[in-house]
């Protein structure tokens, strides 16, 4: 009897440790789940957007598009989700556009033609290069506003670190990847073991610039209290709008869009004359 539980025990130490190991392996093929598939912006419905093609240090293409905003208007830059492709936000970035705003999306690396292997270092420094393209395009810095959406919410808030932006959305964001996870695998110690663990909660809290947070109370992928947890955390000036009947990906259907919008005219009138 003893033996037999001796054996058990080893064999399920044995299977615990080889799911650890797996996921600690395999962690940024969870995380990460790009669709490689490059498309030209006017072939989704984007004909005033064009691709950028942006050069990193260490040899790696990036595939961006940009379109310019009316005057008067500010340029949002876009820091998408954890899969897919950029060309599956077209109906969103064709909606600003119609609003007069300039539109800039980055395509992490692996993703819609971009070169490379995305990574939490690799995301937040390329993302630190399209926000120089802007700049670069004539933008100014009080005229750019960052749109983090999902998994690029984290990428949004280190860029505002250090980067004069105008202002920062969170659509959907999270304390940490790590905190996430921890909720999903309580009986692994993910805190150890993540290797990429995007943690906002600290973020935030250096973040100066005018910051919005726009949550679904449905969400099943990142719980609301994630978001109501990071704007606790926040500096003024802050806004949160919460959508009771909203999830992950739909909240554009119960206002989201005229909530960001509005805040963001808001915003834009209290910048000097």
């Amino acid at each position: 009897m003893l033996r037999a539980l001796r054996i058990g025990t080893v064999v399920l130490l044995s299977a615990y440790l080889v799911v650890v190991a797996g996921m600690y392996f395999g962690q940024r093929r969870m995380l990460y789940m790009p669709n490689p598939t490059r498309t030209q912006p006017a072939s989704v419905g984007l004909p005033s957007m064009r691709e950028r093609i942006i050069a990193t240090p260490d040899g790696e293409k990036l595939i961006a598009w940009s379109a310019a905003a009316k005057p008067g208007q500010p340029t949002l830059l876009f820091f998408h989700g954890q899969g897919g492709a950029i060309a599956d936000l077209n109906e969103l970035l064709a909606k600003y556009l119609a609003r007069g705003r300039g539109v800039a999306i980055m395509a992490y690396r692996g993703f819609s033609g971009s070169t490379g292997t995305p990574s939490e270092k690799a995301n937040v420094a390329d993302a630190k290069l399209a926000h120089a393209m802007l700049l670069r395009d004539g933008v100014k810095p009080a005229d750019i506003i960052l749109y983090g959406e999902s998994l690029g919410t984290g990428v949004a808030l280190q860029v505002a670190i250090d980067h004069p932006v105008g202002g920062v959305i969170l659509d959907s964001p999270y304390t940490s990847v790590a905190d996430r996870a921890f909720e999903l695998y309580p009986f692994i110690p993910v805190h150890l073991l993540i290797k990429d663990a995007y943690e906002s909660s600290r973020h935030v809290r250096n973040v100066r610039a005018p910051l919005f947070i726009v949550h679904g109370e449905a969400d099943v992928v990142v719980p609301v209290e994630m978001g109501r947890k990071l704007f606790a955390l926040a500096n003024e000036p802050k806004e949160i709008v919460t959508l009771p009947r909203a999830g992950h990906n739909n909240h554009d259907l119960y206002g989201s869009f005229e909530a960001i919008n509005g805040w963001i005219d808001r915003l834009r009138r209290q910048l000097p004359k």
